[in-house]
């Protein structure tokens, strides 16, 4: 049998004709609408699944910035709470126990 000039059996092997003969027997078995309805679906997951795999990327290049950016917050605290100790020291003042105790994250535990 031809169709359209070419021999059905060079047809078969071709996979594009493979999923359009699977779609044609699913709509065939289940009736157009509700063929279509699965594409229609399946055309929405894969939109979904390409906008959220984009999203994924944002986040996690968000997330290595922000722990950047909080390793160098901590770390310029670490450098003022020492250049205050430091000045407190030269001017002859007590420092400031609790803003020390409170950069390295606890309560003061000494009882002076």
């Amino acid at each position: 049998m031809y169709i359209y000039g070419v021999h059905r059996h060079d047809l078969s092997g071709s996979i594009l004709n493979t999923s359009t003969m699977e779609f044609l027997q699913l709509v065939g078995e289940v009736g157009f609408p509700i063929a279509g309805a699965i594409a229609a679906g399946y055309f929405v997951f894969l939109t979904i699944k390409f906008i959220l795999a984009g999203v994924t990327g944002g986040v996690n290049g968000l997330k290595g910035i922000i722990t950047a950016l909080d390793n160098r917050v901590q770390t310029m605290n670490n450098d003022v709470v020492q250049i205050d100790a430091k000045v407190s020291s030269i001017m002859g003042v007590k420092p400031n126990v609790e803003r020390i105790a409170a950069n390295e994250g606890k309560e003061d535990a000494r009882r002076d």
